[in-house]
């Protein structure tokens, strides 16, 4: 008989199928005004979507403001909100003359992040993320790319320090966010955190943390969110080619043709490949949502649409015969 996995913790909190991640309306890439970004996330909840993630790293803050102000106008009970913690923001006039573009933000870098993983860190992040929100507290709290800094002692440090917000009731849930699956293995192992946030690491064109972190989720109760679920674009369009993008950079020729064999199935299916992509990870019982973003109101209702199509089971059954996919 297959082992159990165990229950996953706080299943009252309920993210829903997909999530909107919020690095977007951050100005991601490239600048929105405030009222493209309040379209954007209109369009989110209108589309039914009810978990927003967000960071501080995003926009510089930017983000978590866009977002609270927005969210301040709805019923705090009718939305799920996580952020993140790891980077502090301070003053850095230095660079004010100039655009975050080494973090890909086209915002003013007039703040400059600063990696803290300590507990006074930890509780800082939280106290001047809710500031910059307007809101009076969150219900999810991540370690964000802890594996950037120095991942031991930000497992050693950050993961006690989030545990004390749980259990002091200043959040819900708390969880580590990384692309990396030795992060994220070390997380889970680590012991204590609610969620993995797993970006890129379990999409429809690669799988690694079916090795060993989502097996270790499903024994140790830990839900995942699945974000980066169209590796930074190369499954985003149903019909991908040389140019487009992986990991922000170009696609390795390997997984290009990957890609285009999962294509041919999905098309065989009658089935766009964004919304196998998107669909994917949501087969796995331990992932709790998939998070997307998204910068115009459109792509945003494209996605929630997609989410919830019908897709045949045959489709799965054939990807995996043939080698695309890992049961």
């Amino acid at each position: 008989m297959a082992e159990q996995a165990a229950p996953t913790r706080h299943p009252d909190l309920v993210l829903g199928p997909m999530g909107y991640g919020a690095a977007n309306v951050g100005n991601l890439y490239r600048a929105m005004s405030d009222d493209q970004a309040w379209a954007v996330l209109d369009a989110a909840w209108e589309s039914g979507i009810r978990y927003f993630d967000t960071a501080p790293h995003y926009g510089l803050g930017l983000s978590e403001r866009r977002l609270g102000a927005f969210l301040a106008t709805k019923p705090r009970r009718d939305y799920v909100l996580s952020t993140k913690v790891g980077r502090l923001l301070r003053p850095s006039p230095q660079s004010a003359d100039r655009l975050d573009d080494a973090n890909q933000f086209a915002v003013p870098a007039s703040l400059k992040r600063v990696w803290d993983f300590s507990a006074d860190g930890v509780r800082a992040s939280l106290e001047e993320s809710l500031e910059r929100l307007g809101l009076q507290a969150v219900d999810i709290l991540y370690l964000h790319d802890p594996e950037e800094h120095d991942l031991g002692t930000a497992l050693a440090s950050g993961v006690p320090a989030l545990v004390a917000l749980r259990e002091e009731g200043l959040v819900t849930a708390v969880g580590m966010g990384s692309k990396s699956t030795d992060a994220l293995l070390a997380g889970v192992r680590a012991g204590g955190l609610d969620l993995l946030m797993v970006a890129g690491r379990y999409t429809l064109v690669e799988q690694p943390v079916l090795d060993a972190v989502i097996p270790e989720c499903r024994t140790a109760g830990v839900g995942i969110v699945a974000a980066a679920v169209f590796n930074s674009g190369l499954l985003a369009s149903p019909h991908p080619g040389a140019a487009s993008r992986y990991e922000y950079g170009d696609v390795p020729a390997v997984l290009l043709e990957r890609t285009a064999r999962i294509e041919a199935v999905c098309s065989d299916f009658g089935v766009a490949l964004p919304v196998a992509a998107l669909q994917y990870p949501l087969r796995e019982p331990v992932v709790r949502s998939v998070v997307v973003g998204g910068a115009k109101p459109e792509h945003v209702r494209e996605n929630a649409h997609r989410v919830r199509a019908e897709v045949p089971a045959g489709l799965w059954d054939r990807l995996a015969a043939e080698g695309l996919i890992r049961s």
